[in-house]
């Protein structure tokens, strides 16, 4: 039992923090039609830009973690405007331009912080103790603001009109802009919220494990593989997808020591793509 909790924990903050950045991931694919290979980079960005304003500047935390997401969301416009809707619809392009902007923001975060790991303060303090476990506030409310951030998303793309309009634009453009549909204003909005919520989970995650100028790298390669799994463009099944890699992540590394672990889960991950090549709710591709 002693294990079990803070294992249950680490399953639910790393499935809640994989789902919320691949919830961005899918977002920019779906209505703006980019594979967004630098989401990870601009994930890592918001941890640093949200350190700055807490540690250099001495804001309140939630202040800083307030203005991370505005400036993050305000970068995510700049990025659709003028990196990503000249070059839409040619993948060649798409991919160097994400590229440039990993190399520019690891480089620049790089130089200006150095390559020592810096630990985001937290937004609480404390550990629950319950009999002879224990579990520190600050897991369990980046799980909640995971779960909650996560629900907000789901019911705005859902229920409300811009919502409806982003997911009119991801099933037929031209359909959309015919319906009367401003597609760039959309495409921007998304680009914005993904942004966003990659900003949310990197000061988060900055003050659950540290923040270090590669760490969009490691988190790349999980949203790949949970936007993989859930069947691509599929937003419904990054939740299921998220859960499991959020497991297996959490629990290998109690049996199986250093990068054998990750190398087991990855094992696993091709294992079931192998079974099920669409993803848990793809569908298959006609050729």
């Amino acid at each position: 039992m002693e294990q079990a909790i803070p294992t249950l924990t680490n399953i639910l903050v790393l499935s809640s923090m994989y789902i919320l950045v691949a919830l961005g991931f899918v977002l920019l694919f779906n209505v703006v039609g980019i594979i967004n290979f630098a989401h990870g980079a601009i994930y890592m960005l918001g941890g640093y830009i949200g350190f700055a304003f807490s540690v250099v500047c001495g804001l309140n935390q939630w202040l800083a973690l307030l203005l991370t997401v505005l400036v993050i969301a305000s970068f995510g416009l700049f990025l659709e405007r003028f990196c990503f809707r000249p070059f839409a619809g040619d993948f060649n392009r798409t991919v160097t331009i994400c590229i440039a902007i990993i190399v520019i923001l690891e480089t620049g975060v790089n130089i200006i912080g150095g390559t020592k790991i810096l630990t985001f303060p937290a937004f609480v303090e404390g550990i629950l103790r319950i009999g002879h476990v224990s579990v520190s506030y600050e897991r369990i409310l980046t799980f909640a603001i995971g779960a909650i951030l996560l629900g907000i998303t789901i019911w705005f793309i859902k229920r409300t009109k811009w919502g409806q309009q982003m997911q009119a634009v991801s099933q037929d453009v031209e359909a959309a802009a015919l319906q009367g549909i401003n597609v760039n204003r959309i495409s921007a909005f998304a680009s914005a919220l993904g942004c966003g919520l990659a900003a949310i989970a990197g000061c988060l995650m900055g003050a659950y494990m540290g923040l270090s100028p590669f760490m969009g790298d490691f988190i790349l390669v999980k949203v790949l593989i949970v936007a993989i799994l859930a069947g691509v463009g599929s937003i419904g099944g990054i939740f299921f997808a998220g859960l499991v890699l959020g497991v297996i992540d959490a629990v290998f590394p109690l049996f199986i020591s250093g990068a054998a672990s990750s190398a087991v889960a990855v094992a696993i991950v091709i294992v079931i793509l192998l079974i099920r090549p669409q993803g848990f709710f793809g569908h298959e591709m006609e050729m």
